[in-house]
């Protein structure tokens, strides 16, 4: 069994659960290849009719944890570049996974935390959860998350969350369709369940074509050129002067550069 994550089925649907909230369920490439998996096998299942993607803990997930970053800091380009396909292949698993899924949001999400919920095609979130794109106070951007990001919170709001970092409350990302509902922590679980039992319900044949419906329909196709326009602006950015200083301070827990003086 994987300390990372679990996964369980009760009938017709299954989830998968983040298992390490000591670390606040933050990504490592080991964490990105088991979810990659995780959500090939159980959506290819056919016997599964909801995926729920759900957490243990304060958080939900907190990004990128501080192991995995000290080794990409000091990648180069092109480690870079693997490394963000990896991440930008498991988000596009989940987009594309052939069963419906929901985030079930039960504490704060950051940074890569918001394209995992993004990714998912419904998200419940609890009313006391906080969510933040982080990446520019690294000197790093969301790049490879954007896609799934900006569809889910619309690129007016995704002006202001990209670029400030502004941490928001679940009421904001419910104002803003980032999340479909927001509850008291005490009726997370009846949420969710009222959602899986709709899904269940209705034909698979006809929830499979209307979830492929609206990725056709819905603005520009997430497509092998626009992942690696987000593979490579990350690799990028994360090998520049700025967002090494940006991943050393924060790791150094010190000021960037750029606020130092």
């Amino acid at each position: 069994m994987s300390q990372n994550l679990s996964i369980t089925q009760a009938g017709a649907v299954a989830r998968i659960t983040l298992t390490q909230p000591e670390i606040r369920n933050a990504f490592s490439d080991e964490v990105i290849a088991e979810l990659t998996a995780a959500f090939t096998d159980v959506g290819a299942r056919a016997d599964v009719r909801a995926i729920v993607l759900a957490a243990e803990g304060p958080a939900f997930c907190a990004g990128a944890n501080l192991n995995w970053m000290r080794r990409m800091a000091d990648y180069t380009r092109e480690e870079n570049l693997a490394d963000a396909a990896k991440l930008a292949e498991m988000l596009r698993v989940i987009y594309t996974c052939p069963k419906p899924t929901i985030a079930r949001v039960q504490g704060d999400v950051y940074a890569g935390g918001m394209g995992l919920v993004a990714a998912c095609d419904m998200a419940v979130s609890v009313d006391t959860a906080g969510y933040c794109l982080s990446e520019v106070r690294l000197g790093l951007i969301p790049a490879t998350i954007s896609p799934y990001v900006i569809r889910a919170m619309g690129a007016r709001a995704a002006h202001r969350y990209f670029l400030t970092a502004e941490r928001f409350d679940a009421a904001e990302a419910l104002r803003i369709g980032f999340v479909h509902q927001v509850v008291a922590a005490d009726q997370l679980d009846a949420a969710v369940d009222a959602l899986t039992k709709a899904l269940v319900s209705a034909s698979p044949n006809a929830v499979r074509a209307c979830k492929r419906l609206v990725q056709e329909v819905a603005e520009r196709e997430i497509d092998a050129q626009l992942i690696a326009a987000t593979v490579e602006g990350i690799a990028d950015i994360r090998a520049s002067e700025e967002g090494r200083e940006g991943v050393q301070s924060f790791l150094q827990k010190r000021k960037p550069g750029w606020l130092a003086g």
